[in-house]
């Protein structure tokens, strides 16, 4: 039973989606040549769209412990899902979101993600595409907006805490900006890949703040033990490599 109607919540929370998302992307489009507000306004208003239907038809609740100011300053996001991407105007006014390039290959969302702002990551650009993400990524900084960041690279399912991709240290390093860590648990009822959504409550968890200038290493396992801090206690202890080594 409780399957059944997770199961007829999720069909009419994926009809509503896709619905509000068509009308949004196209929205976002022909404000294109108009206004930059515009644009901004169809992304906020699909952000509060989708937050609205995870609360009233899947039943989802959210909670955020800490506090996540706007600023200039790079957030990086543990990535459970798909649903802390499409919060991120939810959290921030004008968030600079890194983003796969094929991504900005979709009809009508990618122009509109271009004109928006995000900062495509081409992983395969080389040194060319590297320059042109980090003036991106500066820009956006100087404008006053955040940088997002999901340094694991892809979706993870909860409870798991995998290292962190090799371009975390190098942003880190380059941008010379602080780092705020913000733990998700959004895979306990909006699982990556699978349709079915589950009622529940997703908690952002904002880490300690971490400043510019740290070695690599330290940066990096700062970080990673901050985005696993709502995650089962293994896995905590998994996203600690030094300190369980000493246990041991």
């Amino acid at each position: 039973m409780r399957y059944a109607i997770a199961l007829v919540r999720s069909i009419l929370f994926w009809i509503l989606f896709v619905i509000m998302s068509s009308i949004s992307s196209i929205g976002a489009v022909i404000s294109l040549p108009i206004s930059h507000h515009g644009t901004i306004f169809f992304v906020r208003i699909w952000a509060q769209f989708h937050r609205l239907i995870c609360r009233f038809v899947l039943g989802q609740k959210v909670v955020v412990e800490g506090d996540m100011p706007d600023i200039p300053v790079l957030y990086v996001f543990k990535h459970e899902g798909a649903f802390e991407t499409i919060e991120q105007p939810m959290l921030f006014r004008h968030p600079a979101v890194f983003a796969k390039e094929e991504l900005f290959s979709i009809p009508v969302w990618g122009q509109a993600a271009r004109f928006y702002g995000l900062v495509p990551v081409d992983r395969d650009g080389g040194s060319k595409a590297m320059r042109a993400m980090l003036g991106a990524a500066k820009a956006a900084l100087a404008s006053g907006r955040p940088l997002v960041l999901f340094a694991e690279g892809t979706r993870v399912p909860h409870g798991l805490a995998p290292p962190l991709r090799s371009g975390f240290a190098g942003v880190y390093r380059l941008l010379g900006v602080p780092v705020i860590p913000v733990a998700v648990n959004s895979g306990l009822v909006y699982p990556p890949r699978r349709w079915v959504k589950w009622p529940g409550t997703i908690t952002y968890k904002i880490g300690e703040t971490i400043p510019a200038g740290l070695p690599r290493e330290e940066a990096e396992e700062r970080v990673r033990a901050a985005i696993n801090a709502l995650n089962p206690p293994e896995a905590l202890l998994a996203a600690r490599p030094a300190e369980s080594a000493i246990g041991d």
